[in-house]
């Protein structure tokens, strides 16, 4: 039976969790709070690389504290041996008397087997505490081991009449905010990659990285579509920088190999892909990225790579901010939105799967909408 405390601890734990976001692949991003007589004594993150798991964090910093303690985790604790040793083993060993897991592991290797662990030593075990959080917080690693590819972000930015600002020149065109813009950064440092298409590497020549002040370091593996490397070339930022923030392009065979080859010097790591009409397949890429340990996806870009992804139902979460203007405040009922806002509305997608609107706001004086996947979590 659930205290009345635990849904507020997992809370908690659920925060440590969220703040890992990026930063941990290819291991998901955990939250672990242990608590005593009502008393926080100790918790943590998964650190960044995957290890050690937010489990053995908060163990070691509770040392004899924790014997007793109940053990607050967003997703169950690891029973393999890999790296490390399992997590189910220290909390055992800790002398925990109570475990409360969000939600079970889906990876084969684990499945139930931890709490088991737990269970056979005596612990007791409650299961599914604000489970909606705890799977949404971990549904790129759910989704890496149930279907082989990341949980996929959308990141739009449209102007007041809902079209595409598209960039010239090697120039982008922006037309929110330096709040909302920062906003984006925010999501870019929560991701492990961020994808583009070859029409915004030419009209934009964008670095992708996370510019957030002293979030530098948590820019995300930067990827392009590029079926024949017109886009791609040792002048782009992105090439120009590949040694200081990872670049991977997807291409087909049909790229000249000259070109592949000055790309690879200069750091690019070049990856042929099954294609069509010289388009690398989306569902080979997603299936790629997650054997490579992604968890996270941020997709940018223009409409068509939007509509590539949405029209294979490959899309679970998006922020979309939009210019806010008298025109769009007299088309939506004088600035009230009394209309009802919805993701197909926005971005005029058809195929995209049901999207719900989980959250809405002003920031810097534009709108933001964010949707996340109908029953994903």
């Amino acid at each position: 039976m659930s205290a009345p405390d635990d849904a507020h601890w997992m809370r908690e734990a659920v925060r440590m969790a969220a703040s890992g976001l990026g930063a941990t692949a290819p291991n998901p991003s955990v939250g672990a709070v242990l608590v005593r007589d009502g008393i926080e004594i100790a918790s943590a993150v998964t650190q960044p690389g995957g290890r050690p798991h937010a489990e053995a964090v908060a163990l070691a910093a509770a040392g004899e504290a924790a014997r007793g303690a109940t053990l607050y985790v967003t997703l169950e604790p690891c029973a393999h041996h890999g790296k490390t040793p399992p997590c189910a083993e220290a909390v055992i060993a800790a002398g925990v008397a109570r475990v409360v897991a969000g939600i079970e592991d889906p990876d084969p290797r684990v499945a139930g087997r931890g709490l088991a662990m737990l269970r056979a030593a005596g612990i007791e075990v409650l299961v599914g505490v604000e489970a909606k959080a705890c799977r949404w917080v971990t549904l790129g690693h759910i989704l890496r081991a149930t279907e082989r590819r990341p949980a996929i972000l959308f990141k739009m930015a449209l102007r007041a009449d809902l079209t595409v600002p598209a960039g010239g020149d090697g120039r982008p065109s922006f037309v929110t905010s330096l709040e909302a813009r920062a906003m984006g950064h925010a999501y870019r440092a929560r991701s492990d990659a961020i994808l583009v298409g070859s029409r915004t590497v030419i009209a934009d020549d964008p670095s992708l990285t996370c510019r957030l002040p002293g979030m530098e370091h948590r820019s995300p593996r930067r990827i392009v579509l590029d079926g024949n490397l017109s886009a791609l070339t040792p002048a782009t930022k992105l090439a120009r920088t590949a040694r200081e923030v990872p670049v991977w392009v997807f291409t087909s065979a049909e790229a000249p190999h000259h070109k592949r080859a000055v790309l690879e010097d200069m750091g690019v790591r070049v990856t042929v892909l099954d294609a069509i009409n010289s388009r690398p397949s989306i569902d080979a890429a997603v299936k790629r990225m997650a054997d490579e340990g992604i968890t996270r996806l941020m997709v940018e870009g223009g409409r068509a790579i939007w509509q590539a992804f949405a029209g294979r139902r490959l899309l679970d979460e998006a922020i979309v901010f939009v210019q806010w203007s008298e025109q769009l405040a007299q088309t939506w009922g004088k600035g009230s939105l009394e209309e009802p806002v919805t993701f197909e509305r926005l971005s005029r997608f058809p195929f995209s799967p049901p999207m719900a609107l989980v959250e809405q706001g002003t920031i810097g004086g534009d709108r933001f909408f964010c949707f996340e996947r109908s029953g994903a979590a």
